[in-house]
């Protein structure tokens, strides 16, 4: 297959180490291919600089495939260098045009510090997924966090919990829901999905004693999406969902906002999940944390996130390909 574009990150954290560790659990399993400056990468890499992508398969038994980057100076492990910040956003923009070429089947994102972006960059977007949005010149995605157990979609994602009611309209649950469906059957090759969809309020408004929200808009969108034949239900209360016996009932969970779905993932399998947007023309992964300066350098970081997300990001292209 063609291999996977990894974006490096923000070279002070973790990214570069975990993507060398992924390589070597992934290497006669998934090819990949890294773009960035091979200087920040751990010592003793045995990195093998290309400029064709289509070699790559036949190099990562061996070696790790470098697309090299000038980044112009080198790293502090833990400390980000605003210089290094445009950079940064070029390497994820390289990897969603080698996709977009055909020359990936999938970009997997290590993890970028915001700040260091905005800084040396004016970088103006929130974070990866809107800016890969642009990239791809579409209005709305989806972001999904997925395990082996467990899948989860917010509907709204980083905004203050007082604002989860007034962003939180039928437009946006109805295109969250569509978005999800779709992604379901293209990327995770299920026929007919089974959605399961939470309520905003404690017992799922309980029949308007605690909320509105559940009867107003959310069971009509369900309503109006069940009409036009997909498996949907709910709304659910939120705390009686995420168990075994329920989650065996369903493929995917949209949920109202973040922490709802975030929580339940993390408490399941916090090291393995993968963050997916679901949405784009293209597959794009990453994995579920940050940059982890704390750690960064000291070759300690859990590889076990990148790993997934490369993994399943070389399932969805599978999916696709089927297709």
């Amino acid at each position: 297959m063609k291999p996977i574009a990894i974006s490096c990150g923000e070279p002070a954290g973790i990214g570069p180490e975990i993507a060398v560790a992924a390589w070597r659990a992934l290497r006669d399993e998934v090819p990949i291919v890294w773009i960035g400056d091979p200087r920040h990468l751990p010592d003793g890499t045995p990195v093998k600089t290309i400029d064709d992508t289509s070699i790559a398969a036949d190099l990562c038994s061996n070696a790790f495939p470098v697309l090299p980057r000038e980044f112009g100076s080198d790293v502090q492990p833990g400390v980000a260098n605003p210089d290094h910040a445009q950079s940064v956003i070029d390497a994820i923009a390289d990897g969603v045009q080698l996709v977009q070429d055909g020359k990936a089947s999938g970009l997997c994102t290590a993890p970028i510090h915001k700040a260091a972006l905005i800084d040396g960059a004016n970088f103006p977007y929130p974070g990866h997924t809107e800016y890969l949005a642009a990239l791809a010149n579409i209005d709305r995605v989806v972001m999904m966090l997925a395990c082996d157990e467990l899948r989860v979609v917010p509907t709204t994602i980083h905004i203050p919990l007082s604002e989860v009611p007034r962003q939180l309209t039928a437009s946006l649950l109805t295109d969250t829901l569509l978005i999800t469906h779709a992604a379901m059957r293209r990327d995770f090759g299920i026929a007919a999905p089974r959605i399961s969809v939470t309520g905003l309020n404690p017992h799922a408004g309980e029949d308007g004693k605690m909320g509105h929200e559940e009867i107003d808009m959310i069971t009509p969108v369900l309503t109006a999406l069940r009409a036009q034949g997909m498996d949907v239900t709910g709304p659910w209360p939120a705390d009686t969902m995420f168990h075994a016996g329920a989650r065996a009932k369903y493929d995917v969970a949209v949920c109202m906002y973040h922490d709802q779905a975030l929580i339940p993932i993390k408490t399941i399998d916090f090291s393995g999940g993968v963050n997916v947007t679901l949405g784009l023309p293209f597959i794009r992964t990453s994995p579920d944390h940050g940059t982890a300066f704390d750690i960064a350098g000291q070759g300690v970081a859990d590889p076990t996130s990148m790993i997934a997300a490369i993994k399943m990001a070389a399932t969805m292209a599978n999916s696709r390909d089927q297709i």
